[in-house]
């Protein structure tokens, strides 16, 4: 390990000549109480940043031991030290900001997530940086790098890692929220509840691709009297509001009056979120998914019977493979795939849904009769999946009553507020019902066109990579992501858009990485569902670094769900299946 004068002598002798003489920078280097690692340099100004870590002792950090001796208590105050982090990059003047300068260790937005980005062990607290190490034109600035990394680092180090230098009730504060917040979504099974949202929470957002809160400009949510629950939690805090049951739960209203809000805040409830974001008390089961129509996608092999089935054109729809899925087929696909990952619950917009596959009137049933038509709608589905599978459905209604008769409860929402309007529901159904003169009743094990005891999703059959397709020919360099929602694999983009809960670009970066990962582990005999089990119970234990091939910094990753990184693999176009 070299000190700083070392450092500073290095940089100094290389100031004015050609950038790729920063590649000395590469080792280890004493700043005081803090150790520099020069993990990989940028070879290029215009190429991505070097990475660096800057790290101390545990101990000299003086973080209290209680905060850290779980894994949420590690992850809340990473979290904190990143923010703090960011934080310290960006004040100051122009001159003397990490920000400016060309420091980064990413900015988290309003979800708290496992991360990178500073990593807390037994003995060290480690920032992981990017860093553009200065230029003109081609030329290194030696001199100015070496104040960069000698002076301006580690200040900002000291103001954001450092217990002293820090907000210590803010801390505790951010530890102890999430650790209720978890807590919370551990209750919810034993409550049969699919999401729960506190009296108090402010939902809307300040615009349509904003995930910031919209401020005092927006409605309080308030629980209605029927669906009201209360929570007592780790820390002893207590919290109550609306917790929306298992089973088939339909929102409507107005247009403009919040549905899309409401869903999209269950959505997103997922993760747990800062403290003032206005969701932070939105709590959704872990594995709840968001099912949408997606035009053009890729399908490998999935079996999508239950909805679709004997199609003129005769395609197998008990391994529907598409390379550009119309609407009703990639929701299918979209629905199938959710619940082969795992998820026990659909979030569903109707705004953002095929109208074909969701539901079809009576008087269309008149016209086209079961027989002849090959799409058999969600609607005639919904009790089966729940009752089959244990899979509930969260739905936004604003056009159709086709869903109140399956439903378990209809939530109305009218300038923002709620009202339990079930038993209304479920009277305009049997009238409707009386008066139709063909009515049509789906029973609990699916349409009325199924067979007595006829089961759709008891089993869905196994997806196994061929190893040949995650192992192209042309692949010869390590997927990345590209954007916020865009992933190169080998010359195939793979188009993550519709993927609506992934919420972070670190996000997309582990997916590229766990797309690789998934590759290496790929045998022929392990299906989807088991290779992506083993690569999540290898961060459970190993943590995101894994995903990396390259010891040291392994760039900046956030933690994705399963259901991310099936919808990732599933999103390759060059994917097939035995």
């Amino acid at each position: 390990m070299s000190d700083q004068q070392t450092l500073v002598r290095t940089l100094t002798s290389i100031d004015g000549r050609g950038y790729a003489s920063y590649k000395q920078l590469g080792g280890r280097y004493t700043l005081g109480r803090f150790t520099l690692s020069v993990d990989k340099v940028q070879v290029d100004p215009y190429a991505p940043p070097s990475l660096m870590q800057i790290s101390l002792r545990r101990e000299d950090a003086e973080l209290p031991a209680d905060l850290l001796d779980d894994r949420l208590g590690r992850i809340a105050v990473s979290d904190f030290l990143t923010r703090a982090f960011a934080d310290a990059l960006s004040e100051g003047s122009s001159e003397r900001s990490g920000a400016a300068a060309g420091i980064s260790i990413g900015r988290p937005g309003q979800q708290v997530l496992e991360r990178t980005s500073v990593v807390i062990t037994e003995e060290l607290i480690t920032a992981r940086l990017s860093v553009a190490l200065p230029a003109a034109g081609r030329r290194a600035l030696g001199r100015k790098a070496a104040r960069l990394l000698t002076e301006t680092l580690p200040r900002i180090a000291q103001a954001a890692l450092l217990h002293s230098s820090l907000d210590p009730e803010a801390l505790r504060s951010h530890v102890s929220l999430l650790r209720d917040q978890e807590d919370l979504r551990t209750q919810l099974e034993a409550a049969k509840l699919v999401s729960f949202l506190a009296d108090g929470s402010m939902l809307p957002r300040r615009a349509g691709d904003s995930d910031l809160p919209l401020g005092a400009d927006a409605v309080v949510f308030r629980s209605p009297e029927a669906l009201r629950r209360s929570f007592t939690l780790a820390s002893g805090r207590r919290v109550t509001g609306m917790g929306v049951p298992e089973g088939v739960t339909v929102i409507v209203g107005g247009g403009y009056h919040g549905k899309s809000t409401l869903l999209r805040a269950i959505e997103r409830g997922v993760y747990p979120h800062i403290a003032g974001d206005g969701r932070e008390w939105v709590i959704t089961t872990s594995s709840a998914a968001s099912i949408r129509a997606e035009d053009g996608r890729s399908a490998a092999g999935v079996d999508i019977s239950a909805f679709i089935s004997g199609l003129p054109s005769g395609v197998n729809t008990r391994s529907f493979s598409s390379s550009n899925a119309s609407g009703s087929t990639s929701q299918a696909t979209n629905l199938i795939e959710a619940v082969e990952s795992g998820a026990t619950a659909l979030l569903i917009d109707e705004d953002t849904s095929a109208t074909n596959f969701m539901i079809r009137d009576d008087r269309m049933r008149q016209l086209i009769p079961a027989d002849r038509e090959p799409i058999t709608p969600f609607v005639d589905r919904v009790r089966a999946l729940f009752t089959e599978r244990g899979v509930s459905t969260v739905l936004v209604a604003g056009g159709s009553g086709a869903f109140f008769e399956v439903a378990d409860q209809v939530i109305a929402l009218e300038d923002y507020t709620l009202r339990d309007v079930t038993a209304q529901a479920h009277q305009i159904a049997a009238d409707h019902k009386r008066t139709t003169s063909q009515p049509v009743t789906p029973d609990a094990a699916g349409s009325a066109s199924d067979g007595p005891g006829q089961r759709r999703f008891t089993s869905l059959p196994a997806r196994v990579p061929r190893r040949d397709s995650l192992h192209p020919a042309k692949k010869t360099k390590p997927a990345r992501s590209r954007g916020p929602r865009m992933i190169q694999y080998g010359r195939e983009d793979i188009d993550l858009t519709a993927v609506a809960q992934l919420v972070d670009p670190a996000q997309t970066e582990a997916l590229a990485k766990a797309l690789d990962r998934l590759a290496e582990q790929s045998d022929a005999e392990h299906d989807i569902t088991a290779l992506v089990g083993r690569l999540v119970h290898r961060l459970d234990t190993e943590g995101l670094d894994w995903l990396s091939p390259h010891r040291g910094h392994p760039g900046h990753l956030a933690r994705p769900r399963p259901q991310e990184i099936h919808a990732a693999l599933n999103r390759y176009r060059g994917l097939t299946v035995h």
